[in-house]
């Protein structure tokens, strides 16, 4: 069975509030090696409120720390939220094991924000149902983890990063006399290049696609 990158874009966090948060690693949240290979995203806890706050209507969020501001020195996670009563306002649980392996400690501060995009592994039934979709279709976002919605393909690459283009048909490679992205980022107007792309039906040589939630 295939196996592929998903990136999911989420066209309406395009301004998302950003909110500072006590970040605190705990034993039972799991970080095992289906978070440190993509296929999962890492589970977070946080007060109800705290999560209205965010407004992060599919509960993926992007939580950034800081080492230093100055060299612009930060790290990222993208994470599943998860509300709970239990945890105070303004601190977020994550799982230890992440926070010790990334950062070299417990608890730090951290910024949490809607996630404006994300990516996910997917093998088995969940990669088999984009097989053969093309640019424009749509899938059942249940298959990156969000329920109630879809996601739109919007594109991809292969292996050797060659390009999915939405106007060659079919599953193959061919160079083709391009203007413009995807495939070519013209440095002077009306340059043009002859460039090698894929054709808009995802097979098992794609191993990314893009997509946005619909």
């Amino acid at each position: 069975m295939p196996e592929f990158k998903v990136v999911v874009s989420d066209p309406e966090a395009k301004n998302p509030r950003v909110l500072w948060v006590k970040v605190v690693g705990v034993d039972e949240l799991k970080y095992g090696e289906e978070h440190k290979e993509g296929r999962a995203l890492a589970t977070a806890r946080v007060n109800p409120e705290t999560l209205d706050s965010i407004n992060a209507p599919y509960g993926v969020v992007t939580l950034r720390i800081w080492r230093d501001r100055a060299s612009n020195d930060k790290v990222k996670f993208t994470l599943k939220l998860l509300g709970d009563p239990s945890v105070p306002m303004g601190v977020l649980l994550v799982p230890k094991a992440m926070l010790v392996e990334k950062l070299g400690r417990e608890s730090c501060l951290g910024e949490v924000f809607r996630a404006k995009s994300f990516q996910v592994v997917v093998r088995g039934e969940a990669a088999a149902a984009f097989l053969d979709k093309r640019i424009g279709d749509v899938v059942n976002s249940s298959v990156v983890g969000i329920k109630g919605r879809k996601l739109m393909i919007t594109g991809g690459s292969d292996l050797a990063g060659f390009p999915m283009i939405k106007t060659l048909s079919g599953t193959g490679k061919k160079a083709l006399l391009l203007s413009k992205p995807p495939g070519f980022h013209p440095r002077i107007k009306g340059e043009r290049r002859r460039k090698y792309v894929r054709g808009n039906t995802i097979s098992e040589e794609i191993v990314q696609i893009n997509t946005k939630i619909v």
